[in-house]
């Protein structure tokens, strides 16, 4: 695994050098910031080379690349924030940022004392190691296939689809990476870099019979390069897709009602990210307007729930060697048999609210503000064995797979589109339906698990999350669990 030391060698070849920036020149950037009284600054440099290709009716359709760079220069005072960026890295356009920013800030400090600028104190900038070890190497997987080498995957992967039943009509299948060069400056002379791969694939199907038609999803990735995806794991996504399309086939309109809803493992967890993680993220509970705000130590959900966010995970697509402010990932226990532990927290909102940064600070682009996010969100396992907790159902829906869905942080409330979801009915799972949605609220669907599977797994890699315009990837995960109480909303074929 690259070291962190490598990883300032490739940020600072790519993001100072060029510019003829010395990390002498960021101690005068900080020092024009802190002219004024502020409380924090950081400087974010980033380099981001991405492409995507995608394939249909056996043809390449569709071809981008992009290159994008720029620094962020932030000043925060209290609550109060800041910001400028630019892409010219320049000495020049840093300074005339600085002297932005530091304008929400008063030129004396809060005794009426005059601030002694920076430039004068003992600091200087210098990298710091505050991980051990790397979670991912620092490949760039766009140079690791050739472009024919890149058309020749799609190519293999339709022909898989198309070879798993005679049915399929059409396949749908695309390919991304991304090479992504962070350096993180802080005004208290840290300095840390990260090195970040991702790379995704996706197989969309159609599927016919008897003039009927139904489509199925399935892909993954994660921080690599494109050797992760061996022609097995496009096996894989390629049967599941399929299998997805035709189990829909047969589905029949989904019922309505007030129901126990068996969610099945892994992706399911997309509910659990939204309807609940979103609610403990330090900015809308310093703000009070999340439906778990001022409840730490409070039991809020069912004996037997821990709910955990981990940026710490080897190679997974929610993982950060850093987060956006410089610091560590962690993981950090949210909810604990039942009881609130905490709040996933940034920079500022932690400081706000006089509690420590949890490695949860991240951002879209060196264009956007860092705020408290989610990394890797899922709930631990239980004890029981999944067809345990099948049987206990007698009227009931198993999902096992999830679309789109909404939620209101004030209040919790969430509604889910499920791809894939069946009957239960006297303790097995009998007809595939379409159309159902979940409705509930996520604080009060915590307190009605009632049995938690020992089956606990993440996602393939496909999440995004998006907030407040944001979008960053991440990941999610859950075992097999069963929750009364649900509203099942039903369509019609």
């Amino acid at each position: 695994m690259t070291l962190h030391h490598d990883n300032f060698k490739i940020a600072e070849s790519l993001l100072l050098t060029p510019y003829g920036l010395t990390t002498q020149n960021l101690d005068r950037v900080f020092a024009e910031v802190f002219a004024h009284h502020a409380d924090d600054a950081d400087l974010y440099f980033q380099y981001t080379r991405s492409e995507g290709w995608s394939l249909e009716e056996g043809i390449v359709k569709a071809g981008s690349f992009s290159i994008d760079q720029g620094v962020g220069v932030r000043t925060v005072v209290g609550e109060k924030t800041a910001f400028a960026y630019s892409d010219n890295i320049h000495l020049d356009a840093l300074l005339d940022a600085a002297r932005v920013t530091r304008d929400i800030a008063p030129a004396v400090d809060p005794r009426g004392v005059k601030v002694v600028s920076k430039s004068a104190l003992p600091m200087s900038m210098k990298p710091i190691s505050p991980y051990a070890a790397a979670l991912y190497a620092a490949h760039d997987p766009i140079a690791s296939l050739t472009s024919a080498e890149k058309v020749a995957l799609l190519e293999r992967l339709e022909k898989m689809a198309r070879a798993v039943d005679p049915r399929v009509t059409q396949v749908m299948a695309s390919v991304s990476a991304e090479y992504d060069v962070v350096l993180i400056a802080r005004a208290d002379g840290r300095l840390a870099a990260d090195v970040r791969p991702l790379v995704r694939v996706n197989c969309s199907v159609v599927v016919e019979s008897n003039g009927r038609r139904e489509q199925g999803f399935a892909g993954g990735g994660g921080r690599s390069d494109y050797g992760y995806f061996s022609d097995d794991v496009l096996h894989g996504y390629a049967k599941e897709s399929v299998r997805q399309a035709l189990v829909n086939l047969d589905a029949v309109p989904a019922p309505a009602g007030i129901l126990p809803v068996v969610l099945g493992p892994g992706w399911p967890g997309v509910l659990l990210h939204e309807a609940i993680g979103h609610g403990l993220e330090g900015d809308f509970n310093r703000k009070g307007s999340s439906a778990f705000a001022g409840k730490i130590g409070q039991r809020v959900a069912a004996k037997g729930v821990t709910v955990v966010d981990d940026g710490t995970l080897v190679g997974r697509r929610g993982s950060l060697n850093v987060d956006d402010e410089g610091h560590a990932t962690q993981r950090n226990v949210l909810i604990e048999d039942g009881i609130l532990k905490g709040y996933m927290q940034d920079a500022m909102n932690a400081r706000l609210m006089n509690a420590a940064a949890t490695g949860n600070a991240r951002r879209e682009s060196y264009a956007h503000l860092p705020m408290p996010r989610m990394t890797n969100t899922y709930m631990l396992g239980g004890s029981m064995d999944p067809q345990e907790i099948i049987a206990s159902v007698k009227h009931g829906i198993y999902a096992p797979n999830f679309g789109g869905g909404q939620v209101d942080i004030t209040n919790g409330k969430f509604v889910f589109s499920t791809t894939e979801a069946y009957l239960i009915e006297n303790g097995k799972i009998t007809q595939p339906i379409k159309g159902a949605t979940l409705i509930g609220n996520g604080p009060d669907a915590l307190t009605k698990v009632k049995m938690i599977g020992n089956d606990m797994s993440l996602d393939s890699g496909v999440g995004i999350c998006g907030k407040e315009g944001q979008s960053v990837p991440v990941g999610v995960g859950q075992p097999t669990l069963r929750i009364d109480g649900l509203t099942v909303g039903g369509a019609q074929l």
